[in-house]
């Protein structure tokens, strides 16, 4: 990380009317905002610069690296006027892993940019109304809450020996590491057991996860990541749906029927999707574990199968329950589903940029309202935040 230092701004070199900039130039920058992403942004004349690891408000020295046609991205030299949010990181390798983005900054103010980003997203990309965003809800567990991390091997050339680790913030060379202090302890345990017996070449990725307890989970399908938040992301969900008044619901992307299942007693029946064979399989497991029987789960891919489902359950009395991969829905799909007008639709995404996208559309020419969208922290520290937004079907006068 960079040093802070007591250097001001009026004794550091301006930018001129000649102002030509390069990489490795260093300059002094305020900093305005903070982007979707983690990055800071600040102006230099014109040009608007990204830098990582700072805070709105503040003041630092940057060094250019990158210069594009509208932008510049630059590295943290020293800051040089430092936030009252600015606080030590808690992680060594902060800094150098790829894996946090907001170690520095107060937990409440992560909060709030977060809510922000969403909400500016919503409202840059498609006209949405900002204040549908709620505050964000807050995780119980600051550190050690991750109970899945990839751990990656790589050949360091120059040192000549094998670095075992987590992707640095350049997403090109993995940062050696000994632990993860956002991920779970027992996590971190087997990771040294893995620093223990490397193996044998670079290029080696190794998934370690913990399971839930009383659900059967194959070892490579979805789950959420954050067990300490899981409660109150069932709880939002559970709202909704008994909120809309919906007797049907579509568990698409269902996974091993996390949501269903946890909404089955609000229901008359439902139906569950995914393209995961082991998931399905687990899901039906999961399901008479529970003794719930008023469900089936099925192998499919969500958008071929959109229409069958459609037929399945009155359009008016059926809920939808979306949460695809970070890379969203396909449009098709959504474009369909707006054609069948469900009573609800409830989106979680972890993704809000992919979720501004497709809430655009699906509230394009009146066919759905947005009525709120609740995001949930279950990724502190870092730039990631889940989201649940609540869609119903806009009624006729």
């Amino acid at each position: 990380m960079a040093s802070s230092g007591a250097d001001k701004m009026s004794d550091l070199p301006q930018t001129n009317p000649a102002f030509a900039p390069a990489p490795g130039q260093q300059y002094p920058l305020r900093i305005d905002d903070l982007a979707f992403g983690g990055e800071g942004v600040g102006r230099l004349d014109d040009l608007v610069v990204f830098v990582p690891f700072v805070i709105p408000g503040e003041e630092v020295l940057v060094e250019l690296t990158e210069i594009k046609k509208r932008f510049a991205r630059a590295r943290l030299v020293k800051v040089l006027s430092p936030s009252p949010d600015r606080v030590a990181p808690r992680c060594r390798y902060f800094g150098d892993c790829g894996g946090c983005q907001y170690q520095h900054l107060a937990y409440g103010r992560q909060l709030a940019h977060k809510r922000k980003q969403i909400a500016d997203l919503l409202q840059r990309v498609g006209g949405l109304d900002a204040a549908r965003v709620e505050p964000v809800i807050p995780c119980p567990q600051l550190y050690h809450y991750r109970n899945r991390i990839m751990v990656r091997s790589q050949w360091n050339k120059a040192e000549q020996r094998l670095v075992i680790g987590f992707l640095g913030q350049n997403n090109r060379f993995v940062v050696d590491l000994e632990e993860c202090v956002i991920a779970e302890p027992a996590l971190n345990e087997r990771l040294r057991e893995v620093r223990a017996q490397p193996p044998p070449k670079g290029g080696v990725k190794v998934t370690l996860r913990l399971a839930p307890e009383d659900w059967d989970l194959p070892g490579d399908s979805f789950f959420q990541t954050n067990f300490f938040l899981l409660p109150r992301l069932v709880e939002t969900v559970r709202q909704l749906v008994g909120d809309g008044g919906a007797r049907w619901l579509v568990d698409a992307y269902c996974g091993v029927g996390f949501f269903s299942l946890s909404c089955a007693d609000l229901l008359g029946e439902f139906i569950g999707i995914d393209v995961d064979q082991q998931a399905i399989r687990a899901a039906r497991q999961n399901a008479a574990r529970r003794g719930v029987t008023n469900g089936e789960y099925f192998v499919g891919r969500t958008e071929f199968m959109l229409d069958d489902l459609l037929r399945k359950f009155p359009a008016r009395e059926t809920v939808f329950v979306l949460d695809p991969p970070r890379t969203g829905c396909p449009a098709p799909s959504l474009r369909r589903l707006k054609e069948a007008c469900p009573r609800q639709i409830i989106y979680v995404s972890c993704h809000p940029a992919t979720l501004a996208r497709d809430l655009i559309l699906l509230c394009q020419d009146g066919v759905f309202d947005l009525a709120r969208v609740q995001p949930l922290d279950m990724f502190p520290h870092t730039q990631h935040v889940e989201c649940v937004a609540d869609l119903r079907r806009r009624e006729a006068g």
